[in-house]
Parts: structure tokens; C-alpha cells; sequence
């Protein structure tokens, strides 16, 4: 089993339209998270998925899912805090998907771009950025609507996988 686990890529590459973003893949602590990611890696099916949902100074979103509710109530809670949880999975740069199922229609993926004191409550984290936070930085940047959709698109082109960086 452990030969296996040390098989499996490390890091991910994610190029986008504003450049690339690599991310270290957390194996140990949400296995089957960072195996369901690597299949989809694998299988291309991360490749053309868009930034559905920008939310300055909080949280990217890319995905095949197109629903708001968890991230307006992020936005309406997440900013009211006062103190921050300031352990590793509470800080900016940090990869995660929703705990929350989505009958199988689709993976959302999630950068983190400042501390979220709630993030326990609603990602698994698995990964972390180890280089390219101005490229994240850059899309957070871009022009959305009052739904926090960019106005034009911008998304993921290609992921490639590492053992090693």
C-alpha cells in the first residue's frame, strides 16, 4: 500500500488562461479526494473547466457545478468573523473541494485566497499552492457580475501531474 501511495503524483501543474498555478497534492491526509482529482486529471476532464465563481479577498471556484448557495452563504458569514482560525487549513492558497455531494454532476475545485475561518465546515482540503499565488491573485482580479461570475471567461487549460518538483 505504501509503494502505491508514493506511486501516485505529488503535484499538479494547473495551467490557466493567466498562467499556472502548482499545487502540492495532500496523498496522506485526503486520499480519496487526491484520487478522484487525479483521475480527472487523468481522464482530461479538468481541461476547459471554467472559474464559475470569483469572490475577491476569499475563494476562486472552478467546476462543473453552476449553483451559488454555498458560496453567497460564505460570503454573508464568512466575512463576519472577527478572528481567524490561523492553523495550515484555514489559510490563502490552500486547494479544496466541497464537502457537500453533488449527485455525481460534477467536481468543484477551490482556491482559497485569504484565511477562511469556516473552511472545515465546507472543503476538504486537498492540496495547497507552492508556487504561482500571482497567477491566482491575477483571476482574482478579473471583472464579475453581482454573482460573483467573471464577466468574461477564464479557466483551466490543461493539468499536468508530477511525481516531483
Amino acid at each position: 500500500m505504501d509503494s502505491k501511495k508514493s506511486d501516485l503524483p505529488g503535484y499538479a501543474i494547473i495551467d490557466t488562461h493567466k498562467g499556472s498555478i502548482t499545487v502540492e497534492l495532500f496523498k496522506d491526509s485526503s486520499p480519496d479526494v487526491v484520487d478522484e482529482f487525479i483521475d480527472l486529471c487523468q481522464r482530461g476532464r479538468l481541461k476547459g473547466m471554467l472559474f464559475r465563481h470569483i469572490i475577491k479577498h476569499y475563494v476562486i471556484q472552478a467546476g462543473d457545478i453552476d449553483k451559488l448557495g454555498s458560496i453567497e452563504d460564505w460570503t454573508t458569514r464568512g466575512k463576519h468573523y472577527s478572528q481567524l482560525d490561523t492553523s495550515l487549513k484555514h489559510e490563502a492558497f490552500m486547494l479544496g473541494t466541497s464537502k457537500a455531494k453533488h449527485d455525481n454532476q460534477g467536481f468543484d475545485l477551490y482556491i482559497t485566497t485569504a484565511p477562511m475561518p469556516d473552511l472545515s465546515e465546507k472543503l476538504i482540503v486537498f492540496g495547497r499552492v507552492i508556487k504561482g499565488e500571482d497567477v491566482v491573485q491575477e483571476i482574482e482580479e478579473v471583472d464579475t457580475d453581482e454573482h460573483y461570475q467573471p464577466k468574461s471567461g477564464i479557466g483551466i487549460t490543461n493539468v499536468t501531474l508530477k511525481l516531483k518538483i
